[in-house]
């Protein structure tokens, strides 16, 4: 790409990004001009004033006038550097609250997400990519801030230091001067001028190519933040504490710290500053410097020949000082938008990610009957990016009301089935029907409403106890509390001060309540509950229960279904007994169908194989009490 069109692309991002912060935080950008401003003019200012008074003083010494400027420049000065710090305490508060805000774009544009496009490894990859940019570096939509507010007071600073130098230029030296009328002729000047700006810009391009060397360590340093982020943290880790201790894992923390990371002085950003970085970075600070002093010897030559007094010394070699620096750092803010692109690309990648899957118009029938028939056509299923069959020519048909067990070795395409009848994937092959019709043609959201889904990796969020049942702050509480007993959390919240409002966890509250995989097991079952939807879904959701606490659950959960259709996902094969019909899958393929007695009747079958895998470890009389308290109480 061109350096002009790398320029306008990044000019391009920066501002579609200063759109995109000023949609979360519409106060941000208005504060943030006003501050850059008077940061911009503050210098001037008091360069100004500063001249005039010492005009008086030294040359016409006119104390009414004097007087007139003192106060002026008092005012001026103070109510430049009072609005100066009220906006910047504005503008701080404000950054740091963008730093949230602007998540709100990442959150927004996940729930919004397909399902298949967030389950995609790359797509979270790059999510922690552009979280790692701006994490070791402020890359991305948070230099956006930087870029604005030095663009504003560069501009700004700029027009105010030629507003207050252009006289420098104009202001003749008197021909009684003898050599020194040569810095009346135009030519010279023009040749200063050009010069002069020829030098800031490359004062600049030397700045912009420091700048795009940092950028450019961006893998080792996002590598360095990750590791750091891992081992600097370690042992904060409470669910690691018993593990570092009792096998000395502490070892390979010291190791770590012994080691030279990405930021240390051997590291990869200690030799860049130690070689081209540091040379460019010099340069352009030198540059500077030999600028400025020309402009001094070039202002004082002017006043010794005569063509002003010693108080526009004052004002011409402040402002056009403020106006080489701001030069500088205009040209080199061109080297950071270039360098920032890149990254602002990623964000932008990541935020245009396309939703592929068809949203579908027809709405679902709110039948008071619910009479809902799902079936499964010839359904075969592949992930993205696989080459192997997660399903492969399924076809189901489940009858209303009914429950319907789903069994299987791990990877045998169970938990597969589920996320293709919740509709968070389409198959590559067949199709699947809701009383006749294609669920591609329903509205998406609309069909989803259907379920109530308890998946085995289920996640409960520090909040209380009532608002995690219903997904909302606001509820029914006599509902909620319903679904919690039906679920067997009736006990436990029997012992809770503040029942439904009692907080979970404590990342949130010190008076939060820690629960067991259990027990959390339990609130996420009557959430299900809570629901009320027409289908319900147990993905393995009482893993972390025991044996009997499990049958207790399904022993209830088959009544309080009523007539929902239930599917039932379970390793323990006796919980699914209840079961009008059992679905045994194998290598993505539905390998038997029927009842628990007739399936385990079937010797040669795959379900009388799991049965009796299982059986086996209850061979004890202990244990074959246990197993048949299990499988029939």
């Amino acid at each position: 790409m061109r350096e002009k069109e790398k320029m306008r692309h990044a000019v391009s991002v920066h501002l579609r990004g200063v759109k995109a912060l000023h949609q979360v935080s519409p106060r941000f950008f208005p504060v943030l001009t006003l501050y850059s401003f008077f940061e911009a003019i503050a210098p001037y200012v008091a360069v100004f004033f500063s001249a005039q008074i010492l005009k008086e003083l030294a040359v016409l010494r006119r104390a009414d006038v004097l007087w007139k400027w003192v106060i002026a420049g008092v005012l001026c000065i103070g109510v430049t550097s009072v609005l100066k710090a009220v906006l910047w305490r504005r503008y701080q508060t404000l950054f740091d609250d963008l730093y949230g805000r602007k998540e709100i774009l990442f959150i927004h544009k996940m729930f919004s997400l397909d399902f298949s496009e967030l389950d995609k490894q790359e797509n979270h990859d790059l999510r922690a990519q552009i979280r790692q940019n701006e994490n070791w570096s402020g890359w991305g939509l948070m230099r956006i801030p930087y870029v604005y507010r030095n663009f504003v007071s560069g501009v700004i600073g700029i027009l105010s230091g030629i507003a207050l130098t252009v006289s420098l230029f104009t202001s003749p030296v008197p021909d009684t001067a003898g050599r020194l009328t040569l810095l009346n002729n135009p030519i010279f000047i023009l040749i200063l001028a050009a010069l002069m700006a020829a030098v800031s810009i490359l004062a600049g391009k030397f700045s912009a190519a420091a700048e795009k060397l940092w950028s450019s360590g961006a893998e080792m340093a996002t590598f360095g933040n990750r590791v750091f982020s891992h081992f600097g943290y370690i042992g904060k880790a409470k669910e690691r504490s018993v593990d570092i201790r009792m096998n000395e894992q502490e070892n390979l923390v010291r190791a770590y710290w012994r080691s030279d990371s990405a930021f240390g002085v051997h590291g990869l950003f200690g030799k860049m500053a130690r070689g081209k970085m540091g040379v460019y970075a010099s340069l352009g600070a030198c540059i500077t410097t030999l600028i400025i002093g020309t402009i001094y010897v070039f202002t004082c030559l002017k006043a010794w020949g005569g063509a002003f007094d010693v108080g526009s010394i004052t004002q011409y070699v402040g402002a056009a000082t403020a106006m080489v620096s701001n030069i500088v750092d205009l040209i080199g803010l061109m080297g950071t938008m270039e360098s920032n692109a890149v990254f602002l690309d990623k964000a932008f990648e990541f935020l245009d990610i396309p939703n592929a899957m068809y949203q579908g118009s027809l709405t679902t029938e709110k039948r008071s009957d619910r009479q809902y028939e799902m079936e499964f056509r010839d359904v075969s299923f592949r992930y993205p990016g696989s080459e192997s069959w997660a399903l492969r020519h399924v076809n189901l048909k489940f009858r209303v009301g009914s429950r319907l067990a789903i069994v299987g070795e791990n990877g045998s395409g169970k938990t597969t089935f589920i996320k293709l009848l919740c509709r968070l994937y389409d198959p590559q092959e067949g199709e699947i029907l809701l009383n006749g019709i294609d669920i591609r043609k329903y509205r998406y959201d609309d069909y989803r409403n259907l379920f109530s889904v308890v998946f085995q990796d289920f996640q409960l969020i520090a909040q209380p106890l009532g608002a995690n049942v219903a997904g909302s702050m606001e509820y029914d509480r006599a509902r909620a509390r319903r679904a919690l007993i039906d679920a067997g959390f009736g006990e436990r919240l029997e012992t809770m001060e503040k029942g439904l409002d009692t907080m979970l966890y404590k990342e949130l509250s010190e008076e939060g309540v820690d629960i067991s995989g259990g027990e959390a097991q339990k609130i996420a079952i009557a959430r299900a509950l809570y629901k009320d939807a027409p289908f319900i879904i147990l993905d393995e959701p009482t893993a972390a229960l025991d044996p009997i606490a499990e049958a207790e659950i399904y022993s209830k959960f088959d009544g309080i279904a009523g007539d929902k259709t239930a599917i039932y996902i379970s390793h323990r094969l006796s919980s699914c007994k209840f079961c009008d019909e059992i679905a045994v899958f194998q290598e993505g393929r539905v390998v038997q169908r029927g009842s628990h007695d007739e399936l385990v009747a079937d010797e040669g079958g795959k379900y009388y194989q799991l049965w009796n895998a299982q059986a086996q470890y209850y061979k004890t009389e202990s244990g074959k009490q246990a197993w048949e308290k299990h499988c029939f109480v």
